[in-house]
């Protein structure tokens, strides 16, 4: 056990924190039972767009939702085995498979039965987006669904074509909600929401930019419970006033030098989703002093980053920030879109070169020693190219530990072999 060298103490919004993400649910549940409407898509979705509806239009996003659902790994195989025996295949995204048996059982992860959506609002940037919607319509009896294309390429690439053409489709998103809700569309609440997925995500970015400092004043497994609130609601004024709070929080420990973990000797990062039903892998790793400061998955998933004129990795300006003015609907969704495509996670489905760039950067800016990788069977998206990430990280000079298993289905973990090769990698760090 390595000994403590920080002083350390518990955020003091954490359980504002889980207050938030309960009520997040609970809403969801109860939105019909006083008039309000439901809507299903992914986390990545336009969901600036339905708060044009109203105040009382509430969302559930499918990858954190089978997230939670893997955590309570009882429920997560009665519902891998449910979808399954329905005729679906193991290997399909294993959050998609949990949502999926949660609607075939006819019950909810956090209580009651499953709440039917209203409508889906979707965007197909992964392999299975559009088509877990298509699934989830045609269980739940025919429910409306409305699909956005993103895939016009990387960031770098993107031209005023390619913004009008998700553009365009989110208008006629727009007229499409109108006509299946019924209700009239208000032009200054999507403008408020879409200034608010602004703040918060550039916000998330500036708080992991705070992980650079030695000790870091988050952990991997804290922040798990933070960024989510980007993929469970980004245009959410609530969620982004709280990341403004959880800012200053983090950054007062910075300035007083608060640890994540008091006995901090090495650091690494992760990648991909984590094997949510085995969560202590996280909390093993302390005993050694390793601290895992994030991922891009943590960073760029919620996050909206850009180079500064230092060099170095920051998050990116807002266009409030840069003076830019939204007054109308098409000016919103032009900049909704142009903020979207930027996202660091969507690059990397065009290239693992180009995620690959993007972790040696964060190897070398947070001070890591080592890279953990997960070789995650649940997701094919954000696995795709990860050998090749290995191999260009080796290049860069860091270790690189390799550990298999799935983020949402705990049969395919093996968490004493996990644990062994953690073993050997802080061996391998010079931490045992």
């Amino acid at each position: 056990m390595a000994e403590d060298k920080y002083p350390t103490e518990p955020l003091k919004c954490w359980e504002e924190a889980k207050q938030l993400r309960f009520k997040y649910y609970e809403d969801y549940k109860n939105a019909n039972e006083t008039g309000g409407l439901r809507w299903a898509g992914g986390a990545w979705s336009f969901d600036a767009v339905p708060y044009g509806l109203g105040d009382d239009v509430y969302p559930l996003t499918g990858e954190p939702y089978g997230a939670s659902t893997a955590f309570d790994k009882e429920f997560s195989k009665q519902c891998l085995e449910a979808a399954e025996a329905a005729g679906y295949a193991r290997d399909l995204c294993s959050y998609m498979r949990n949502y999926w048996g949660s609607i075939l059982l006819n019950k909810f992860t956090f209580g009651g039965p499953f709440p039917k959506p209203d409508f889906i609002w979707q965007d197909h940037i992964c392999c299975s987006h559009a088509k877990w919607y298509q699934v989830v319509s045609e269980l739940e009896g025919g429910i409306p669904s409305f699909v956005v294309d993103v895939g016009v390429g990387t960031y770098d690439e993107m031209n005023d074509h390619k913004v009008e053409y998700v553009a365009g489709q989110l208008l006629d998103g727009i007229d499409w909600l109108v006509e299946t809700t019924g209700r009239t569309y208000d032009d200054n609440k999507l403008i408020e929401a879409v200034k608010a997925e602004f703040r918060l995500t550039s916000t998330w970015a500036k708080i992991c930019e705070l992980n650079k400092a030695v000790p870091a004043p988050l952990d991997e497994k804290s922040m798990y419970s933070l960024y989510v609130f980007g993929v469970l609601s980004k245009a959410k004024k609530e969620y982004a006033d709280f990341m403004d709070k959880l800012y200053a929080e983090v950054q007062d420990r910075v300035d007083r030098g608060i640890a994540a973990i008091a006995n901090e000797r090495t650091r690494v990062m992760s990648d991909t989703q984590p094997p949510w039903g085995f969560l202590k892998v996280f909390r093993y790793l302390e005993k050694f002093g390793c601290v895992s400061i994030g991922s891009l998955y943590t960073f760029g998933l919620t996050g909206l980053w850009e180079d500064k004129e230092d060099g170095s990795w920051g998050a990116k300006t807002t266009p409030m920030e840069e003076g830019i003015t939204i007054n109308t609907r098409e000016k919103a969704i032009e900049e909704l879109v142009k903020w979207n495509l930027a996202k660091p996670e969507w690059q990397h489905f065009y290239h693992p070169q180009l995620k690959s760039d993007m972790m040696v950067r964060i190897a070398k800016e947070w001070k890591l020693d080592g890279v953990m990788l997960h070789y995650n069977r649940g997701c094919e998206g954000l696995s795709l190219g990860i050998a090749e990430n290995r191999l260009a990280l080796q290049a860069a000079g860091y270790p690189v530990l390799v550990f298999e298993g799935n983020m949402g289905d705990e049969r395919e973990f093996d968490e004493a072999g996990t644990m062994g090769k953690m073993d050997t990698f802080m061996e391998t760090l010079g931490v045992i």
